[in-house]
C-alpha cells in the first residue's frame, strides 16, 4: 500500500465515523461553510476528489447519491478512491500542479486529505457532534494552511482568517486561521 493510500484511509476512517454519527435530520443543518448544509460539505469532498482523480485517469465508477444518504455516498466514494490509490504507479504519476511539478499522491495528501480533516470538523459542527480531532490532525491543518500561503484564501478555499478568542485552545486557534469560529 502506498503512503498516499495509507494517509487517505487513516484520514477517511474518523471522517466516516463522524458522517455515520450524523442524525438524519441534521444533514440539512447549516455548516460553517457559508451557504452549505452538512450534506453539501460531503458533496464537495466527493466531487472535488473525483474531479481531481478522474482528471488524472482514475475510474471511480458512477457518482454516489449524496442526497439519498451522504454517509453511504462517502463510504462508496472512499472505497473506490482507496482502490485507485492501491496502485503505486497512479499515486506516483507526475503532473504540473498549481504550485509546480508534483505527483498525484503528493497533491492528494497535501490538499485533499487535509481538506477531509477540515471538513470533518465542519460536518461535526453542523450536526452538533464531536469531531474528535487529534493533536496530529490539528498539526496537519496548521501545516497545510501555512503551506498554501495566501492561496489558502482564494475564492472557494477558505474565508480570511479570524481572530481566535484570548486563551483559546490550539485547535480553535488553527480553525480561526481557516476562517472558522470554534
Amino acid at each position: 500500500m502506498t503512503s498516499t493510500a495509507t494517509s487517505y484511509q487513516t484520514t477517511s476512517a474518523p471522517l466516516t465515523a463522524v458522517l455515520d454519527a450524523v442524525p438524519p435530520a441534521a444533514w440539512g443543518n447549516p455548516s460553517p461553510c457559508e451557504g452549505w448544509a452538512a450534506r453539501d460539505v460531503v458533496r464537495h469532498l466527493i466531487e472535488t476528489q473525483r474531479d481531481f482523480l478522474t482528471g488524472r485517469g482514475a475510474d471511480l465508477g458512477p457518482l454516489p447519491d449524496v442526497d439519498a444518504d451522504p454517509a453511504a455516498a462517502w463510504r462508496a466514494h472512499a472505497t473506490r478512491v482507496a482502490d485507485v490509490l492501491a496502485d503505486d504507479a497512479f499515486a506516483a504519476a507526475g503532473y504540473d500542479g498549481f504550485f509546480g511539478p508534483t505527483t498525484v499522491g503528493a497533491t492528494l495528501e497535501q490538499f485533499y486529505v487535509w481538506d477531509m480533516v477540515v471538513h470533518r470538523w465542519d460536518v461535526a459542527r453542523a450536526a452538533g457532534i464531536e469531531p474528535g480531532l487529534t493533536d496530529a490532525e490539528v498539526d496537519r491543518m496548521e501545516q497545510g494552511a501555512q503551506s498554501f500561503g495566501e492561496a489558502l484564501y482564494m475564492d472557494g478555499i477558505c474565508r480570511p482568517g479570524t481572530e481566535a478568542p484570548a486563551g483559546a485552545d490550539r485547535a480553535t486557534q488553527v480553525l480561526a486561521l481557516l476562517g472558522r469560529a470554534a
